[in-house]
């Protein structure tokens, strides 16, 4: 068995002192276990279209801390793949990444990075500063760049509590391209096909001091913007109960909202539209 000796005890590889990285403990051992491992022989070029692809993902940050989400719709090419993905994850109790692309590549890169936070601070002692943590996810985007070249991207869109901010604790927000770029966002961010209408809306409706629930709607009027003017992104689905993944994180960690109340935010969402179809003006 990979990893054991004859005996059936784990290899040296094991218990040997090195880097606290699980990703380049991978790399280095096992690297056919990588999501970014090369999934076809070189030369060969794979159709993007074949591929279910997630889409609009968001955040901003309100009074308490920095609320994510996302909508549930993947599509593959012209068809809809999955209608209830899940976009939006916790990295760890403070910090949540979503993604837009590739749903297979994606998948397994928030999982492994969900195991290289632990295996850091099991391995140190202590956790990764948020910006640590960004940096991080930003060197395992980078080692997909392959992939992505040939139309197979994972756009990730990080989201942290920075408890150790000067002047005191708050939410921080940070976007990548295709090729690991790290930039990070003031106020709030969208990746992803439905992205530019997502952002449009958010312009409008954001303000530093929102709460929660004013954080929250805003985010779904965003979302319901961009599912208007985008055909890869999925609006609030009021007969199969399907509504957009919100989460956020403050001080006291990561908290999904509970799907009571998201639905509840969703069908106050659809019934302001129905008044106002071109959704809520900015506020004076």
């Amino acid at each position: 068995m990979q990893g054991y000796d004859s005996a059936g005890l784990p290899s040296a590889a094991f218990f040997t002192p090195g880097t606290s990285s699980f990703t380049e403990f991978l790399a280095a051992h096992r690297p056919r276990l990588l999501p970014t491992a090369p999934p076809v022989p070189p030369g060969v070029r794979m159709g993007p279209d074949r591929f279910p692809h997630g889409t609009t993902v968001l955040a901003l940050t309100y009074r308490d801390g920095v609320l994510i989400a996302g909508d549930r719709r993947a599509t593959m090419g012209n068809l809809i793949a999955q209608r209830d993905l899940e976009k939006v994850h916790p990295a760890d109790d403070h910090t949540a990444v979503a993604f837009a692309g590739t749903v297979g590549l994606a998948l397994d890169m928030v999982r492994l990075y969900q195991v290289e936070l632990t295996h850091f601070e099991k391995i140190e002692g202590v956790p990764m500063t948020l910006a640590a943590k960004a940096a991080r996810l930003a060197a395992m985007i980078r080692q997909n760049l392959a992939q992505a070249m040939q139309g197979l991207a994972v756009v990730p869109l990080l989201v942290g509590y920075d408890l150790t901010a000067p002047g005191g604790g708050h939410g921080r927000i940070f976007g990548y391209d295709a090729a690991g770029g790290l930039y990070e966002k003031r106020h709030f961010h969208a990746e992803g096909s439905g992205s530019p209408y997502a952002r449009g809306a958010l312009k409008k409706l954001y303000r530093p001091d929102l709460t929660r629930r004013e954080a929250a709607l805003a985010a779904l009027q965003a979302l319901y913007d961009a599912a208007d003017d985008d055909s890869a992104t999925g609006g609030p689905d009021l007969n199969r109960r399907i509504f957009p993944v919100v989460s956020v994180i403050t001080e006291d960690g990561f908290e999904r909202l509970p799907e009571t109340e998201t639905e509840e935010l969703s069908r106050e969402t659809v019934r302001q539209r129905a008044g106002r179809p071109d959704g809520p003006h900015a506020a004076p």
